[in-house]
């Protein structure tokens, strides 16, 4: 596998093992972000290859969407009053049960706009506490709205793979179409949030908009 860092302060890309994967989720890009998507699957490899031993190199799934997490939070902006200080670290927070495997660790302590990584798993709403990325576990489909309604007001970048994740107010929500990852973003939940999303991000996603009140999508 080979491997590829990208400088401080640019936004890194993402990837997956370019070997062994068989029908390994991936993102499928627009013809317009090709050249985009050749830089972000040269960085996963750099991310993903502290989390898998030399003689394991296929990435699952989970690994591609841990890489993916640590990406996001390259490509999103938070206001200054969403951290504490100048030294405040960037928390990503699992909520529920971890589906991870460990495969967060790989990007625990790494350095995204000079803040520092840090990871959390919380199964309580009152434990989310000072997060800026918040993935939502697909064991805690039932608290959604519930999560979401505590969040309002808040700088909180949501992330979940639920069928109506983004419909119902999440920010960023994976998906899988013919075995490969993709991720669709709801614009409008980011800028209630106060959060701004880079047009780079966007040109690889599929923009979606929350439900009406009581509607259908």
């Amino acid at each position: 596998m080979q491997t590829s860092a990208g400088s401080h302060g640019t936004p890194a890309p993402l990837s997956q093992a370019s070997q062994g994967v068989g029908s390994l989720p991936r993102v499928r890009p627009n013809r317009h972000a090709v050249p985009l998507l050749v830089l972000w699957l040269m960085l996963a490899c750099s991310v993903l290859t502290h989390a898998t031993p030399p003689a394991e190199p296929i990435v699952d799934e989970y690994q591609v969407k841990a890489a993916f997490l640590f990406n996001f939070a390259k490509f999103v902006e938070w206001p200054s009053e969403a951290f504490s200080d100048s030294n405040a670290p960037l928390v990503i927070t699992v909520f529920g049960e971890d589906p991870f495997n460990g495969s967060l660790e790989a990007v625990k302590g790494k350095l995204v706009n000079n803040r520092k990584l840090t990871i959390r798993r919380v199964r309580d709403i009152q434990d989310i506490g000072k997060s800026n990325v918040l993935f939502v576990s697909p064991s805690a489909k039932k608290e959604l709205a519930r999560i979401l309604e505590a969040l309002q007001g808040q700088s909180v970048l949501t992330v979940g793979e639920d069928a109506v994740f983004t419909q119902c107010g999440g920010i960023i929500n994976f998906v899988k179409e013919d075995n490969r990852v993709r991720f669709e973003v709801n614009v409008s939940a980011a800028e209630r949030a106060g959060l701004k999303i880079s047009s780079r991000l966007l040109a690889l996603a599929r923009i979606v908009k929350s439900l009406p009140q009581g509607g259908s999508k």
